[in-house]
């Protein structure tokens, strides 16, 4: 490609996109730009504070249960409370949360501080995604999902270099400084970016005495999306195998941690270099047969890992799995954006959240319990089946959605029973971008 038709990808791929998603956009790159503590928290409880492997395991598993438990909340929080509130209790609980754990020696004290690290954490996710469906036109949300991701993935890898020289010279500036990036992405929340949510009585939405038609019951009988949220689980069981089973596997098989460090890097690397152009090739397809296609991928992509006997495969098999990982995320936060009733969207988002959070939790239990029991080759033969049963549930489930609604927007599928209609998307981005109506940031 020539330099003029790169310039032309990269203006049409974030071209058209209201301002208050860049601010969104930006506070989520400060936000994993900062993301130390997850990365050495293992290392800084062993080898720093003198803990054993087991409890670091157990505390790993505290900061799980801890986002499971806010899955619900938060989404509740984000329709009743706002999406702005919202992001800003979360952001500034996280900053204070994580601070205090950097100070923390006492095995209770650790626990409990760290329980409230992964509620906080994960309780800005429904607020982030419902506010992006909000300020977003149908049309552009895969494509904003991706470049959000991309965000994410960015920061990440960054955050990664980062956190080892950080770590070597002090765990505690580790802490704080994700705590301050923290409590700048609340700054740049409370500074630029207005309230998205739409006014229930406008479009029909509220109940007696104000409170949204939406419950939490509603989002449990809607057949259709609780689908989704289960196939999503399954997905996610899948592709977290490559955080506790990939590198047990691997160092099984005689390779070092510098070998699963350099397999793992390549899907943040591929992520970072392709999520932009593949999100471009795939916006306007059947994004029907694309989930199909992501599911297959990254069931047989960790499938394929039973054959790695070299670096280079295990690359191989990590390429895999990471093009379904990006075919993937953002065509099903754009589903579920489209099956959530506007009034409803926290909590369909923080629904679709929890499958993320549980699977965070069960996935590297059923990982090291398969590979203790029947040998790595049996759980990665699993991965496929798995993987296999997700496609053709995605199959069997999208049969009905029009195509042309997933991959432009112009129809929505049938909505839950209380759902109201979606508004007009540019009601919606003239509603975020009131407060601070200039071109974008970016």
């Amino acid at each position: 490609m020539s330099v003029a038709s790169v310039r032309r990808a990269a203006k049409e791929s974030v071209s058209g996109l209201p301002r208050a998603f860049w601010w969104l956009w930006a506070s989520t790159l400060v936000n994993r730009l900062g993301a130390f503590v997850s990365i050495f928290l293992a290392m800084f409880l062993t080898a720093d504070q003198g803990h054993s492997a087991s409890f670091a395991g157990f505390v790993g598993a505290l900061l799980g249960l801890g986002s499971v438990v806010s899955s619900i909340g938060s989404g509740v929080m984000t329709d009743r409370l706002g999406r702005r509130p919202t992001l800003l209790i979360a952001q500034a609980s996280t900053a204070v949360s994580v601070a205090v754990l950097g100070f923390m020696t006492d095995p209770v004290a650790i626990s409990v501080v760290a329980f409230l690290v992964g509620m906080a954490s994960n309780a800005s996710r429904p607020a982030v995604q419902a506010m992006m469906a909000d300020i977003v036109a149908p049309e552009d949300r895969v494509r904003a999902f991706a470049l959000n991701y991309w965000a994410i993935n960015l920061g990440f890898a960054i955050s990664s270099v980062a956190a080892g020289f950080v770590a070597e010279y002090s765990y505690l500036i580790g802490f704080l400084g994700e705590a301050a990036m923290t409590m700048l992405c609340a700054v740049l929340v409370f500074m630029k970016l207005p309230e998205s949510r739409p006014d229930a009585t406008a479009a029909g939405g509220a109940a007696k005495g104000g409170e949204p038609a939406v419950s939490m019951g509603t989002v449990l009988r809607d057949g259709r999306f609780m689908a989704v949220v289960g196939l999503s689980f399954l997905l996610a069981v899948v592709f977290l195998q490559s955080q506790v089973a990939l590198p047990v596997a691997m160092a099984d098989a005689g390779f070092s941690t510098k070998d699963f460090g350099m397999a793992i890097a390549v899907n943040g690397v591929l992520i970072v270099a392709v999520q932009i152009p593949v999100t471009r090739f795939i916006e306007h397809r059947d994004q029907r047969m694309l989930m199909v296609l992501a599911a297959l991928l990254g069931g047989y992509g960790f499938g394929l890992t039973a054959f790695a006997g070299s670096l280079a495969v295990y690359m191989l098999t990590v390429c895999v799995w990471t093009l379904a990982e990006i075919i993937n995320s953002p065509i099903q936060m754009g589903l579920v954006a489209r099956l959530s009733p506007v009034h409803g969207r926290g909590r369909y988002q923080g629904m679709y959240t929890l499958s993320w959070a549980t699977a965070s939790l069960i996935a590297p239990i059923a990982g090291g319990t398969v590979i203790d029991r029947f040998g790595a080759d049996a759980l990665w033969a699993g991965c496929a089946v798995v993987g296999t049963v997700t496609a053709g549930g995605y199959w069997l489930l999208m049969r009905r959605v029009p195509a042309t609604g997933l991959a432009t927007g112009a129809a929505a599928p049938e909505a839950a029973p209380e759902a109201v209609p979606e508004p007009l998307p540019e009601e919606a981005v003239a509603r975020a971008s009131a407060a601070d109506p200039a071109g974008s940031p970016a």
